[in-house]
């Protein structure tokens, strides 16, 4: 594997890291942007992307050695800590930059179309980088298969989302979509669609587990905190569900609220799922 050494932060090597605003390598050069030892391992290790270069400190670098070996090397350019930092344009504490590319999308019906007992988390306008980042994280933990977002999500593979979900953006299959085909294609899939609100007169998720779940093919509907779930997602549930809450309370951080949905949800659903055979 060869090690670039780079020293002076201008040159013309690492120009995608010296412009590697999300909007501008998304929109131009289908590049992602990926920071700290244990998120560019996931992306080395993803299937589905392709690691473009690594730009690393020495002690970083020496932490990745294994992988980059075992994978077959990008481009990797090793620079000192000051030398990130002026590339970056700010303090740089993790070590480690990548950029990988995005390749093609994945289209709704194929991200649902496999049979067996699943759970998917449908997305419903969640604009919040943070937000779906912990999402993908608690799918990933989960089992979920994967996740699907309507137009308004915040991009997966935002830096912050990638940093937030631990890297689980880029091992969780997830597709965008057009809302009304996305809940089309999980309806024609064969999924019980079930919306996660916090109106109280919805089923409780302890009175429905109990119940026992109504399909082993489950799409969990989360709209955004404030918003909510839109009309269209309401309208398309089979199933509207709640998290019973101390009365002092009226709401949980939607990617809290999804963790112990899903958690509830997967142990009813399937031992696969939760052993990670859907994912």
């Amino acid at each position: 594997m060869k090690v670039e050494i780079i020293e002076d932060p201008t040159d013309p090597r690492i120009a995608d890291y010296r412009a590697a605003r999300e909007g501008q390598l998304r929109r131009h050069d289908g590049l992602f942007l990926a920071e700290g030892r244990l998120v560019i391992r996931r992306l080395l290790e993803a299937s589905r992307f392709r690691t473009r270069s690594l730009l690393s400190t020495r002690r970083a670098l020496d932490d990745l050695l294994d992988l980059l070996s075992a994978r077959g090397a990008p481009r990797v350019y090793e620079v000192s800590t000051e030398t990130i930092r002026a590339i970056v344009g700010f303090k740089f504490h993790r070590g480690c930059l990548a950029l990988g590319e995005r390749g093609p999308s994945t289209a709704a019906r194929e991200l649902v179309a496999p049979a067996g007992p699943r759970i998917v988390v449908a997305l419903d306008e969640l604009a919040d980088p943070d937000n779906v980042g912990a999402v993908f994280r608690n799918a990933a933990a989960f089992g979920a298969a994967g996740v699907l977002l309507s137009p308004g999500c915040a991009d997966p593979l935002y830096r912050k989302a990638i940093r937030v979900s631990m890297g689980a953006t880029l091992s969780t299959p997830f597709a965008r979509a057009e809302w009304a085909d996305g809940l089309a294609a999980l309806r024609g899939a064969g999924y019980t669609l079930v919306a996660l609100t916090p109106d109280p007169g919805a089923h409780t998720i302890d009175a429905v587990v109990a119940r026992g779940v109504p399909s082993r093919r489950l799409a969990l509907i989360v709209g955004a905190e404030g918003a909510g779930l839109s009309q269209e997602s309401r309208a398309a549930a089979d199933l509207q569900v709640r998290i019973p809450m101390a009365p002092s309370a009226d709401s949980l951080n939607v990617a809290t609220a999804c963790g112990i949905a899903l958690h509830r949800l997967a142990v009813d659903v399937g031992s696969g799922i939760m052993s990670g055979g859907c994912s």
